[in-house]
């Protein structure tokens, strides 16, 4: 009975995990999916080359209705925002 139960335990063991990865796919799989494949919005706002180590303010529209006084002196000054 001792080997019974051993063997039941390490099948109810594999397939829980089994059952979880398969969730946890399920659940992260869209969320990776979208994060590799950037929308076109997100990629036309970053118009300078990467490496460059300039600063280039994004002034989209709709991102500058959020923007606090502070943080657009910062962006004008060609300063990386420390304000939020």
């Amino acid at each position: 009975m001792n080997r019974m139960r051993r063997i039941l335990v390490g099948v109810a063991m594999g397939g829980s995990l089994l059952t979880g990865g398969v969730i946890g796919a399920t659940i992260a799989g869209p969320l990776g999916a979208s994060a590799a494949n950037p929308s076109t919005t997100a990629s036309t706002a970053a118009s300078p080359s990467t490496g460059s180590g300039t600063f280039v303010p994004n002034e989209n529209a709709t991102h500058e209705a959020g923007e606090s006084a502070a943080r657009e002196a910062q962006e004008n000054a060609g300063q990386f925002p420390t304000v939020p």
